[in-house]
């Protein structure tokens, strides 16, 4: 059973688990690596099975390693592996962080984006917009809580990125962020570009794209990581999923 190592993109949030995807070291013409999404046999990931023997949950920017059985392609799920998350827990190697991850971000930009959010014959890219807007919403009666992004980028025309209203965001990280700044009030908060750097002290974006499983006879985009350069900390409260 080969043991490989993800470099963690994206760990988000799905209705009835969780879910996470990464590059491997295997090259790729179009994304610069290729793109894994580790999954079961039968059911969706479980915080558990994203967490190592000492009780960390993987996080993007984590080299993990994993043991990917075989590939399990259901396009557009193309990237799908079937992994052994019983017998060998994922194990943190390194993370890649400061100048080395914002090289490494701008050197694995997706040469065809169009491919997934357009064609859908793959489910996984990494892109740097040239503009975004983002909102966070809390209902402090319900509890509902929504984190939306849009963006522009060159030529690539999607109605749904390129609203106002943007693409659902998935990524944990990115939703325990857009709680902190709500508090615990609630209401909404939008943000344009310019708005979005300075709040994060950020001084660029990129964006991990991917496809939703069918729903109503579609695989939706969502956006399953937003990666700020320089990276920030936030905590994730796990039990607030």
């Amino acid at each position: 059973m080969p043991t490989q190592e993800i470099l963690i993109m994206a760990v988000t949030r799905m209705l009835s688990g969780v879910c996470t995807a990464g590059f491997s070291r295997e090259p790729d013409p179009l994304t610069g690596l290729r793109w894994v999404r580790p999954v079961k046999e039968h059911d969706s990931l479980l915080l558990g099975d994203l967490t190592t023997a000492d009780g960390r949950v993987i996080e993007p920017g984590d080299v993990v390693e994993l043991a990917l059985q075989k590939p399990r392609p259901t396009p557009p799920h193309i990237e799908d592996w079937l992994a052994d998350f019983v017998h060998h827990r994922p194990r943190l190697l390194r993370r890649l962080e400061g100048e080395r991850r914002g090289h490494f971000l701008a050197e694995h930009v997706d040469r065809a984006p169009t491919d997934v959010l357009l064609h859908a014959t793959r489910s996984l890219c990494l892109i740097r917009p040239d503009r975004v807007w983002a909102s966070f919403s809390l209902d402090p009666d319900s509890g509902k809580y929504q984190a939306r992004l849009g963006f522009a980028q060159g030529g690539l025309t999607h109605p749904q990125a390129n609203s106002k209203r943007g693409l659902p965001v998935t990524d944990l990280k990115w939703e325990a962020l857009g709680r902190t700044w709500l508090g615990q009030a609630g209401g909404t908060i939008e943000l344009s570009h310019q708005d979005l750097l300075e709040r994060a002290n950020a001084q660029g974006v990129y964006l991990a794209l991917g496809l939703s499983r069918s729903y109503q006879g579609e695989c939706w985009p969502l956006v399953i990581g937003v990666h700020l350069v320089p990276d920030y900390r936030i905590e994730v409260d796990y039990r607030a999923l």
